[in-house]
């Protein structure tokens, strides 16, 4: 066993001082750099190899503060009690890892995960994702990603929860408090969060990876960055740079982003760590001549903690010798990291949650799998449905596509689970008819296939009452680096969907993908589209639970699909224009128009589907007028005017008509999901206040505007029905 830690009692800030003061500037220097398990192996070849590329010494490496992706109790026990034996003072490691929608039981993608518009679900995902971590030795998630996001081309939209700043900070909060629950110190089965990328990372041009970013402050606080704060608010222990520049400066090197707004306005005194090599990244970025300058300008931002690249560790310590950056910078820095060592409870027990016997008890549990599979099944959302859907037990069925028998539904971003141990759609179905009425073919591959694979398809499908194509992207195309110019799906399915459209069989398909789609091609060809995403260790029974009926289908869309892709950025919160486009003007060609597609999406932002109808009332407002200091009540009935019990996502929408900034056409600000019976009613209320009518005016003030405001009401933010009011101020 290693040596005690530095303190076993309870570690007081004065304490952690007191600490500081023990270490070397070379110490200090290391606790800011976070390496790969690799760079502490106790291996010569360490001297001429990472260690070389990386310019770092064996001692360096014993003093470093964190290291990324070890995991696994066996693995992380070892490493802690290797770098305790080592380190002088007997400071513990901090160990962090990607837990993004799971470890080893993989939920939904999060982009997936939010259409369940339930955040008692998102809570309970990122809190079975830690206690699977944190017994495999894991003390932080680098999530929740908080990244709005407009462009569908940008592979990581998978990762983000949608177009709208409201919900997308209602589910950073889920899922901090998910991760890090009440009690981080006592309460082992939890993990540190790392809200991410701060700033703006969802705004990347073109949609393609790493790239520009180009906004006014007023519209990155009104839209980009809420949903960080949002996660601070709620007690996030971390924060995570960005890739992209910020108003023409790197965020890892933003001075004004992180010492003055991050810091100073908002208070936040937690760890700052830069992304995978983004301190060195500022050098072909054009903002550093070299790393001694890309360490100044990050250590000068507030970063504390630079991961996978070495500016720090080559250069902070002649930068202190020579002036030219005050040692105290660093020393706010240690401490920082010191004190989330002591929050994690790693100086009284470095080792934490680790435990190979509990481990295995844990982690992929009857109760996580079966949590999986309810949220799975509550994040598909259904496009369209002509009578097809739901499936009934004495059809014959032809599984048909690459996704029919695939285990790579787990999606990007979910590193230690296993396509093995996921659930295909076949045996999903199995679970739900008899075997022998599943006929199944490939009919062809993701990306290409042959004329006798598509023969296969059509063979089994000759008899069958329904056809289920399972179709989409492989899990590569999506994620980090996957930004994609043509986001239909590959010409090759396509091309299957139509010949076998031909055998005059209702046809339903089920799409696998990590980012909204041009469904052109899919969705004139299908009877039914149900959207399943990446869905996950439980995928193909949760799926099966929604086409037979088990479950009924309630996911709501929170990022719109595009007509085209021509269209994008298509979000439902945009501007109007001096010459809108109007059923009225359609004709007209001096409108904001396009000439050959329309100009709304596919499907809208809150759009989704179900089995059974709802019916609305009458909308109401309490007041004609709403004061300063008034609440305005918004009413309406709701009715399941079907024969199947559903649920509802009523959501709550305003315009402001005329403001000193031009205001969005809608804005989400509430919503309330219902369960009713069939025949059931509902009177569902909402309460608007002065408060949630205010936004950054152009001199960033944040305030309202008294005058005239819309307030809409519905299933979707195209389908609503709408009142006005007037603020008096």
């Amino acid at each position: 066993m290693p040596k005690l830690c530095w303190r076993t009692n309870t570690v007081t800030k004065r304490s952690l001082t007191d600490l500081l003061a023990q270490m070397t500037l070379d110490e200090k220097i290391a606790q800011l750099v976070q390496l790969t398990p690799n760079f502490l192996n106790d291996n010569d070849a360490n001297l001429t190899g990472p260690l070389a590329s990386m310019g770092l010494n064996p001692e360096a490496v014993w003093n470093v503060g964190s290291v990324l992706s070890a995991v696994g109790a066996k693995e992380t026990i070892a490493l802690q009690e290797q770098y305790m034996k080592n380190n002088r003072l007997g400071i513990p490691l901090i160990l962090m890892a990607d837990i993004i929608h799971g470890y080893r039981t993989i939920f939904p993608v999060s982009l997936g995960l939010a259409s369940s518009w339930d955040m008692e679900l998102a809570e309970r995902s990122a809190a079975i994702a830690a206690k699977e971590s944190s017994v495999a030795g894991i003390h932080v998630t680098f999530a929740p990603m908080a990244d709005l996001v407009r462009d569908p081309r940008w592979g990581r939209v998978m990762e983000s929860t949608g177009e709208d700043p409201y919900l997308n900070s209602e589910f950073a909060r889920a899922f901090v408090r998910g991760f890090q629950g009440s009690d981080l110190t006592g309460d082992t089965d939890r993990m540190a969060a790392c809200v991410k990328h701060f700033a703006a990372y969802g705004a990347a041009e073109g949609g393609r990876d790493y790239n520009t970013v180009n906004m006014s402050e007023r519209q990155l606080r009104e839209s980009y960055l809420p949903a960080y704060k949002a996660a601070l608010e709620e007690g996030c222990e971390l924060v995570m740079t960005s890739f992209n520049v910020v108003d023409g400066i790197p965020a890892t090197g933003n001075r004004k982003l992180m010492r003055d707004l991050l810091r100073e306005e908002w208070g936040f005194d937690g760890v700052l760590i830069s992304d995978w090599g983004a301190v060195q990244e500022m050098i072909p970025h054009g903002a550093a001549e070299d790393n001694a300058e890309a360490a100044h300008k990050a250590i000068a931002a507030g970063v504390d903690m630079e991961m996978m690249s070495s500016c720090y560790a080559q250069s902070l310590k002649e930068l202190v010798q020579s002036g030219q950056v005050d040692e105290e910078w660093i020393n706010e820095s240690v401490l920082r990291v010191l004190q989330l060592k002591d929050k994690l409870g790693l100086f009284d027990n470095p080792f934490r949650g680790a435990d190979e016997q509990r481990e295995k008890e844990i982690i992929l549990c009857d109760e996580h799998r079966q949590a999986a599979r309810e949220i799975a099944a509550k994040s598909c959302v259904l496009l369209k449905n002509e009578n097809v859907l739901p499936l009934r037990a004495e059809q014959k069925i032809a599984l048909i596509g690459p996704f029919a028998q695939s285990g790579d539904v787990l999606g990007p971003w979910s590193i230690w689970g296993s396509q093995d141990e996921a659930v295909q759609l076949f045996a999903g179905l199995a679970g739900k008819t008899d075997v022998s009425r599943i006929a199944v073919a490939e009919g062809c591959g993701i990306t290409s296939g042959t004329e006798a694979q598509a023969q296969q398809a059509i063979l089994a499908a000759q008899d069958a009452d329904v056809i289920v194509l399972a179709l989409g992207e492989a899990s590569e195309m999506s994620g980090e680096a996957g930004s994609r110019s043509d986001i239909r799906l590959p010409e090759v399915q396509l091309q299957l969907a139509y010949r076998l459209q031909q055998l005059g069989k209702p046809v339903v398909a089920v799409l696998f993908n990590g980012r909204p789609l041009d469904l052109h091609g899919i969705i004139d060809v299908a009877d039914a589209v149900l959207e399943a995403w990446y869905p996950g260790t439980e995928g193909g029974n949760a799926i099966a639970d929604v086409l037979y009926g088990s479950v009924n289908p309630a996911g709501r869309l929170t990022m719109s699909f595009p007509y085209s892709v021509g269209q994008v950025p298509v979000y439902y919160n945009s501007y109007n224009t001096g010459r809108p486009l109007t059923p009225a003007n359609a004709d007209q060609r001096y409108v904001s128009k396009y000439l050959d597609i329309p100009n709304a999406p596919l499907f809208p932002f809150g759009f989704g589907l179900s089995y059974t109808e709802f019916a609305y009332g009458d909308l109401a407002i309490s007041a004609a007028e709403m004061g300063e200091t008034d609440k305005l009540t918004v009413s309406v009935q709701v009715t399941n005017a079907g024969k199947t019990a559903g649920e509802e996502v009523v959501q709550l929408y305003v315009r402001d008509l005329a403001g000193e900034v031009v205001r969005p056409l809608k804005e989400l600000k509430g919503y309330r999901k219902l369960k009713l019976e069939p025949g059931e009613s509902a009177d569902v209320q909402f309460t608007l206040t002065e408060e949630q009518l205010r936004y950054y005016h152009s001199d960033l003030t944040f305030a309202s505007d008294a005058g005239l405001f819309e307030v809409h009401v519905g299933p979707n933010s195209r389908d609503t029905a709408v009142q006005t009011f007037r603020l008096v101020k």
